[in-house]
């Protein structure tokens, strides 16, 4: 009977601490919601000999021989920033700052740059940097900063390439979450 009481509190501690392992992990929490979004489009056209007028970045290094993706070219830029695919459209905001390229297998970049706001609508400014994985469709780079209208925001920008038209010019569509909103 000693022996069958063992068995029997064996087995009911054993159960217990079973369901109190399980009843301990934490419940997969959802994604929370932005408290801002809103989507931007991004223009960048090069520098180049015969567009100093319409020029909005340019290559300030461009080590030669050191693979074919570009890898240690840094680009510095004042990108007009539109809420439409249209690049003659009015900016809402300029982004100013500048990226590299960082890998010698692939294409590449890591940001570094703040959105300027200046309108009627948002005033201050948002900090974003990241890794650029070029060749994804869809990636994300940080938000680690704002000021004015952003103060203190943290969050995610989503870029997806909606143009490309080779080195001259291209566009991103940037779907900017803003989870810390103040």
């Amino acid at each position: 009977m000693v022996g069958q009481m063992k068995s029997f509190l064996f087995l009911f501690i054993f159960l217990v601490l079973s369901k109190t392992v399980v009843s301990a992990r934490k419940p997969s929490k959802s994604q929370p919601k932005p408290c801002k979004n809103f989507v931007l489009y991004y223009h960048d056209i090069m520098f180049g000999v015969d567009d100093v007028q319409n020029a909005t970045s340019a290559a300030i290094t461009s080590p030669p021989g050191l693979g074919n993706f570009k890898f240690g070219k840094l680009v510095i830029f004042d990108d007009p920033m539109t809420i439409d695919k249209n690049f003659k459209s009015e900016p809402v905001a300029r982004a100013q700052g500048f990226y590299f390229y960082d890998m010698k297998n692939d294409y590449n970049a890591w940001f570094a740059y703040t959105l300027v706001f200046n309108s009627t609508q948002h005033k201050g400014t948002l900090n974003i940097m990241g890794a650029d994985l070029m060749m994804v469709k869809s990636r994300d780079l940080s938000v680690v900063g704002g000021t004015g209208d952003f103060f203190m925001s943290r969050g995610i920008v989503t870029f997806e390439t909606d143009t490309f038209e080779g080195a001259k010019y291209f566009r991103v569509k940037m779907d900017i979450k803003l989870y810390d909103c103040y």
